[in-house]
């Protein structure tokens, strides 16, 4: 982290802990996403199921860059109540995305029918292997985006277009949102492709 950066605060002048990081330059290239760059997420180590206290850089790394290298104030205790409890490792791959019935960019329709309408017409394995195609869960950058409740966009007409950015999922283990959840980071697609990823917003709902 660049040092000419300050280090992201909460509103009560708290670190935040850093919950994602991603370089573009080490995974395959989206459409419409950045090359190169680093993108990091931070959010509030207490409380953060109802804070609005998180951040989002994005900067370019640059060679013989003066580097933050003191993190002695990020102690055990401001994990004790975050979503992700150990590091994790990220590997990429370029796969399809299919979507699911509540992401508002995939109005699906069945002849007429709705997604659960539809589903009620089934048998209970024809409705396993219509939820298994219409899955959208999992982590990732870009494609749909999986909720268990509804999509937020659908009730602000500011967000409308807004895109997925990164999806964070609970897996019972070391990552987990509320009662087995999901985090997002929306953005609008402009903000995306001028590079302005540090615009993108956190979401986050749970069953």
């Amino acid at each position: 982290m660049p040092a000419a950066i300050p280090y992201p605060q909460d509103t009560q002048g708290r670190p935040m802990p850093l919950l994602a990081q991603i370089n573009f330059e080490e995974m395959p290239h989206l459409e419409g996403f950045p090359r190169t760059g680093i993108l990091q997420f931070y959010m509030a180590a207490t409380d953060w199921e109802m804070s609005e206290d998180y951040k989002v850089l994005f900067f370019q790394p640059q060679a013989n860059e003066i580097l933050h290298t003191d993190f002695s104030f990020l102690t055990e205790e401001l994990y004790e109540e975050y979503p992700v409890t150990v590091p994790h490792r990220l590997r990429f791959s370029l796969q399809d995305d299919f979507g699911n019935s509540e992401d508002h960019n995939l109005p699906v329709n069945f002849n007429g029918l709705s997604f659960f309408e539809f589903a009620d017409t089934l048998s209970d394995e024809e409705k396993k292997q219509l939820n298994d195609f219409f899955d959208g869960a999992g982590n990732k950058l870009g494609g749909y985006a999986y909720f268990t409740q509804s999509d937020p966009r659908d009730c602000e007409a500011d967000r409308i277009d807004d895109v997925q950015l990164l999806q964070i999922d609970s897996n019972n283990k070391h990552i987990m949102w509320g009662d087995n959840g999901l985090g997002h980071l929306f953005i609008h697609p402009d903000d995306l492709k001028a590079g302005r990823l540090e615009k993108a917003w956190f979401y986050w709902d749970c069953y």
